[in-house]
């Protein structure tokens, strides 16, 4: 089959690699119809992560069930599914308690797993023709059939849960303001699922133009950090902070003024973190969806290179604030994000500006980490 295969820093090729095949009874095999270029990619894509050559990429997939493992029971041939980025065995600990993110039983030796994702597991990634899936019967959710909303269910794989993962961690309730600093993918989804949740403000800080124009889109207020410190953009306009906030950058965090592109960045891989911390009022509450790392090749300093960043937790502490962080457990949120799609109360797709056959991924990758020609998300069609 035809898949996107990690080269090296900055570089994938579209390669023939071996058909996944049945490894388990509680496999299944689906041919792919969508998969999504993930920001978590361009982490691995820019050389800023251990991933070595030969890994094939993809953890937000989408497809049809094309064969069944003989002890498979809640599924069928030709069923449309997608499956939650964390691969989770659902009998293990943390599964049972609905922490399947962090699956103890996939990924020996490490709490978690996911699909074509360095260290987490062997698990051939989806941006391909087909994808093995373990554990079927709990990793795939089933959709309604036909094609409809075929954009809007991908996001259930990653983006969506994750952005409403965001305003969970930050307990995002009715009437309240939030800021949620970025506004790629997820943090245009923890916006939008901000407003889902009733918020009555919700600040996006960015700057690049095409992402803060889609966070107008869905009501919210753009605030461009190129512009001035965001913290005190959001204080001017309000006469005081927020009542929550959400961090959906991670620790590619950028300065103000610098270059939007991927190893291009002037990064301050701390500065979200402080910036939240200050424009959050006392007794509120911070998620933290964006990655972070415990190693870093091409950290900033020795520091960022260990994941050891430098925050003022004495300002948290005398604020009272509360914070949640860690990888969304996706089966938490995605069948209740499916039934307002399919009853026409969510449509996450106003993210996605580009969708390309297979065969276009390279120019995708390109162009999805230099922000450029407006591609804020995209999804791949083999």
């Amino acid at each position: 089959m035809r898949a996107v295969v990690y080269k090296g820093p900055f570089e994938v090729a579209v390669e023939n690699v071996p058909d996944p095949t049945i490894q388990h009874p509680n496999d299944v095999i689906v041919k792919i119809t969508s998969s999504c270029i993930c920001g978590s990619d361009l982490h691995m894509y820019e050389g800023r992560t251990a991933a070595e050559a030969g890994i094939v990429f993809g953890h937000e997939n989408m497809g049809l069930i094309q064969e069944l493992g003989s002890a498979v029971k809640n599924l069928s041939i030709g069923d449309r599914v997608v499956m939650p980025f964390n691969v989770a065995c659902g009998f293990c600990k943390n599964c049972q308690r609905g922490f399947t993110g962090f699956c103890t039983t996939v990924n020996p030796g490490f709490a978690g797993g996911a699909y074509g994702y360095v260290a987490m597991g062997p698990w051939v990634g989806g941006q391909a023709e087909y994808l093995q899936v373990p554990f079927a019967d709990f990793n795939c959710l089933t959709l309604p059939e036909g094609i409809e909303n075929e954009a809007d269910y991908a996001l259930l794989a990653d983006i969506f849960p994750t952005g409403y993962h965001g305003a969970e961690l930050a307990d995002v309730s009715p009437g309240e303001s939030v800021a949620v600093f970025g506004a790629g993918p997820v943090g245009l989804m923890a916006a939008y699922s901000s407003v889902i949740r009733g918020a009555a403000e919700v600040y996006a800080i960015d700057h690049v133009q095409e992402r803060l124009d889609k966070a107008a889109e869905i009501g919210a207020i753009p605030i461009n950090f190129d512009e001035g410190n965001p913290v005190d953009q959001i204080k001017d306009m309000r006469g005081d902070g927020v009542d929550k906030g959400i961090d959906a950058v991670g620790y590619q965090a950028a300065a103000a003024g610098s270059s939007a592109a991927g190893g291009e960045q002037e990064e301050v891989p701390n500065i979200v973190l402080n910036q939240v911390i200050d424009v959050v009022n006392p007794t509120g509450a911070l998620g933290i969806p964006g990655l972070y790392v415990p190693t870093d090749p091409g950290g900033v300093d020795e520091g960022a290179k260990r994941g050891a960043l430098s925050i003022n937790f004495g300002r948290l502490f005398e604020k009272g604030l509360r914070l949640g962080t860690g990888q969304c457990n996706v089966k938490k949120y995605n069948a209740y994000l499916r039934d307002m799609i399919a009853a026409g109360k969510a449509s996450p797709s106003f993210v996605v500006s580009h969708e390309v056959s297979l065969d276009e991924a390279v120019d995708a990758y390109d162009k999805f980490d230099k922000r450029v020609d407006g591609y804020t998300k995209v999804i791949l069609n083999p």
